[in-house]
């Protein structure tokens, strides 16, 4: 099999030859990965991985002053879509709520972006460069729940939905109001090239979901089904991100159209590996489980092999399974040694 059918004979529910494989990194990493390989580019890493998958996005293509980049005050690394100045590793923690004490008139008036910021002109182009070697993944990445966190604050956000759910209605209308958009016009021009819409939205803690499961289905699950719904009626699969205890929300998550769950981190509340494959293994793909939070940080090649092995053992009975870290993010200090000997033991062993 190729990559591209391996992946998509998962995602229809049936064995494939081998577990796919799937990566997902910083920046900083796989510039460190490139070096230890001693490869030319990126392309170069993911293909000793052995990674099934490539991923495709749209640019920025509108007025300057809207850029993400544009006149960054010292300390600020990134800003959102929605204006929200960030500072830290990464994308960042928010500096400012500026909807803090909206209601819904500021709601109406805040200057939300506009969708044709976003080209997807190149989104085609770049996803045949691979000749349908590999599953495409493709869309915005539409984390509305932390968009919404940043515009108002979490504390704020969870006494919002008992005090005033109007508002939070509006935010989440809002705010993926522009990610639809976007990927709607991504699918339009390029969907053909694309395979799955990958989203992500983080809804757990260490220790549990954020939120309940009624408060779930009022106030969370209508924006995720409407992002799914859109990946659907282009004929894609949708792929969710989303880290911490989730377990809980799973049958909420598949309801609302999710075809695979990324992440899963085995040492958060309820997301033990066995666990979720004898719960949800014929409900939804899993990809995920290998311990990037511990293991694969400060553990050794041989504890790798290890775990990686159990993990196979557990998820591959009755396909349903892709073999990625518990992150969608190897940071720098992941040692290269340990990322590879997960995948070339996903290599040697992940065989159906």
């Amino acid at each position: 099999m190729t990559s591209k059918e391996r992946v998509l004979a998962v995602l229809s529910h049936q064995i494939p030859d081998q577990v796919p494989r799937w990566c997902g990194a910083s920046p900083e990493f796989l510039e460190k990965a490139r070096r230890f390989l001693k490869v030319a580019d990126e392309e170069s890493v993911y293909q000793r991985f052995g990674d099934d998958f490539r991923r495709v996005f749209t640019k920025y293509a509108g007025p300057p002053e809207h850029a993400p980049d544009y006149q960054l005050p010292p300390g600020v690394t990134w800003r959102s879509p929605f204006g929200i100045d960030r500072h830290g590793y990464g994308y960042g923690q928010p500096l400012n709520h500026p909807l803090a004490e909206a209601g819904l008139a500021e709601i109406e008036a805040y200057p939300w972006p506009d969708p044709s910021w976003m080209s997807a002109s190149q989104v085609q182009t770049d996803a045949t460069k691979w000749k349908g070697e590999y599953a495409i993944l493709g869309g915005e990445w539409s984390p509305f729940w932390h968009d919404a966190i940043d515009l108002v604050g979490m504390e704020n956000l969870l006494m919002l939905m008992y005090d005033a759910p109007e508002v939070v209605d509006a935010l989440f209308t809002h705010i993926v109001d522009y990610y639809y958009a976007v990927s709607e016009r991504t699918f339009q021009q390029a969907g053909k090239a694309i395979d799955i819409f990958f989203i992500g939205n983080d809804f757990g803690t260490q220790t549990g979901p954020i939120v309940s499961e009624p408060m779930f289905r009022r106030f969370l699950l209508p924006p995720l089904k409407r992002l799914a719904d859109l990946g659907h009626r282009f004929g894609l699969k949708v792929m969710l991100h989303c880290c911490g205890g989730f377990a809980p929300l799973i049958p909420c998550l598949a309801e609302a159209g999710i075809d695979v769950l990324q992440s899963l981190q085995p040492d958060a509340s309820g997301m033990e590996p066995s666990d979720l494959k004898r719960q949800f293994g014929k409900l939804i793909v899993l990809n995920g489980c290998v311990d990037s939070q511990n293991i694969l940080i400060k553990g050794h090649p041989e504890m790798v092999v290890e775990k990686t092995r159990h993990i196979l053992e557990v998820m591959m009975p009755g396909g349903l399974y892709i073999l990625s870290p518990s992150h969608d993010y190897l940071l720098e200090e992941t040692p290269v040694e340990n990322v590879l000997a997960m995948y070339d033991t996903a290599h040697q062993f992940g065989t159906y």
